[in-house]
């Protein structure tokens, strides 16, 4: 057994509707005698998928002991009742461990311009649009646009968290931001509003595999000792397993540090925790 995240079900307030089982693409859930069950622990990647359909909010997701994730138990489980095992559910495990050998995943510690550099970097660019429609060379344009490509407010490589270095030096002492990797995509303004002065992780809480990534982050935490740890995920459900993660990771590794939770909805929009989708 280890410990884990997992579905814990609030059976006097479950009414045994069964609208959670066909969201589980496990098939771990199932009514029983009235009510909703984990049918076994092996079954359960304990990601929360099925949190939003429970129309009485008998779902949560808890930290405790239980029995590993076995993607081979699932797609036996899903075939004996006639479901067809999805990539989701059977997505094999990865390691935890850095791929040191690619040179990908080589350690390097950007330097983000500073603010008044992308603010000339960004009139320059107008200017240039100008020009442009005046029939100047094009020449200063393509430095503009080199110009442009700069203004990332990334100050680290790799991002990835299965990739990232717990040792890496600009992990040390940082702001650590922990983002779910559709986040920057969704929110327009990322780096301005959340990545800049700050660390930068990536990971997905239902794709990957949620076990390595919480062995990943707490040894991460114990060796790199962050001032602060935000999280940025997505508003659907399953995505909220990325705090839980975090949040257990940092109570493992003993850091006395609050998990900021920052909720993007799947339009772009900035969302309190509360608001999410559940």
């Amino acid at each position: 057994m280890t410990t884990r995240e997992i579905i814990r079900i609030d059976e006097s307030l479950c009414t045994g509707c069964g609208e959670c089982v066909p969201a589980c693409a496990e098939g771990a859930l199932e009514i029983i005698d009235g009510k909703a069950r984990v049918v076994a622990e092996v079954l359960c990647d304990g990601l929360g998928a099925c949190l939003g359909e429970c129309p009485e909010g008998a779902l949560t997701v808890e930290v405790r002991e239980a029995d590993e994730f076995d993607e081979v138990a699932v797609e036996r489980r899903l075939r004996e009742v006639g479901r067809v095992p999805s990539a989701a559910a059977v997505t094999p495990h990865v390691t935890a461990a850095p791929h040191m050998g690619c040179p990908g995943s080589l350690a390097r510690e950007l330097r983000p311009l500073p603010t008044a550099a992308v603010a000339t970097a960004g009139t320059a660019a107008s200017g240039a649009a100008d020009a442009g429609a005046s029939g100047v060379h094009s020449e200063r344009a393509s430095e503009v646009d080199s110009e442009r490509a700069s203004e990332s407010l990334l100050q680290n490589w790799p991002v990835q968290l299965t990739l990232v270095n717990p040792n890496a030096p600009f992990l040390r002492h940082s702001d650590l931001l922990i983002a779910a990797d559709c986040a920057p995509a969704a929110y327009r303004l990322f780096h301005e509003d959340f990545l800049e002065g700050r660390s930068l992780v990536i990971a997905c809480p239902k794709l990957d595999d949620a076990q390595a990534h919480y062995e990943k982050l707490t040894l991460l935490l114990q060796t790199a000792t962050p001032r602060s740890v935000s999280v940025v995920r997505m508003e659907v459900p399953c995505c909220s397993g990325l705090v839980s993660l975090t949040r257990a990771a940092v109570e493992s590794a003993e850091l006395d540090v609050r998990v900021e939770e920052i909720v993007i909805g799947v339009g772009g929009e900035r969302l309190t925790p509360q608001a999410a989708v559940r």
